[in-house]
């Protein structure tokens, strides 16, 4: 989520990089102001799920123009983060999603720290077992098991239909962005795509694999993605209607 207005170019001092808070309707979240030397405009942003803002500004930009920007945008600001999905914190007695079937969490006891699938009459259950402190840490645990597995084979089915390799497969907790792709051939995932339906998580790996051949989103790139994965445009409006509350589930 952006919104911007342009201003006339003027050549300060550089200003640093700033992490600060930012306080948006009885909310505190954090607030990255990035420089960027080809930024011809204030750009603000809305961390995925809500977790903070990021305003990147041209070179040289005084805090003064930062702060009114911000005050002219505060009512924007609340409006869409009213929209924001709450952020529910990962525990036992909640349902989160495993490749899009929700699953109800439960804890038992013991030394070992295992997760596992399973059915009961309520239905799909994650069996956590360990101190319960750890039991957010093991979930996430478990579906970066679960997505090394099943992206690492999805990779390698998308890299032989378009005639490419990747250097090497990566798996983070990224906030701005579900997956990526560089220059040289490293595909990087966040591992929280696992809770989304398999189509959608095919989807996204389609989706980097295809930037291998086009590193841009142009016509080429969107055939190449509709060539490796038919459902492209159900998948992509899945993961924009629904990409904001997987990324607000709390594993801290």
């Amino acid at each position: 989520m952006s919104f911007g207005f342009f201003r006339k170019l003027t050549k300060p001092a550089p200003a640093p990089v700033l992490e600060r808070d930012h306080v948006v309707a009885g909310r505190t979240l954090p607030l990255r102001i990035v420089e960027n030397d080809r930024a011809r405009r204030l750009t603000l942003r809305i961390d995925a799920g809500g977790r903070g803002l990021r305003i990147t500004v041209p070179p040289g930009l005084r805090q003064g123009e930062v702060d009114r920007f911000l005050d002219r945008h505060q009512g924007w600001l609340e409006q869409r983060l009213a929209k924001v999905p709450d952020r529910p914190q990962v525990r036992p007695g909640i349902k989160i999603p495993i490749r899009g079937v929700p699953h109800l969490i439960i804890h038992e006891g013991g030394t070992r720290g295992t997760v596992r699938q399973s059915q009961d009459e309520s239905g799909p259950t994650l069996l956590v077992h360990g101190d319960r402190t750890h039991l957010p840490r093991r979930i996430a645990d478990f579906l970066k098991r679960e997505a090394k597995r099943d992206i690492e084979a999805m990779v390698a089915t998308h890299c032989q239909a378009a005639g490419r390799r990747a250097k090497a497969i990566r798996f983070r907790d990224t906030t701005s962005r579900w997956g990526s792709c560089t220059s040289d051939g490293v595909l990087s995932f966040s591992w929280r795509i696992m809770m989304a339906p398999t189509p959608v998580i095919n989807y996204l790996v389609a989706h980097e694999v295809a930037h291998l051949r086009e590193m841009n989103h142009g016509p080429k790139f969107w055939k190449m993605c509709e060539e490796l994965c038919p459902d492209t445009e159900r998948c992509k409006a899945w993961l924009k209607r629904n990409g904001g509350a997987l990324q607000a589930i709390q594993f801290e």
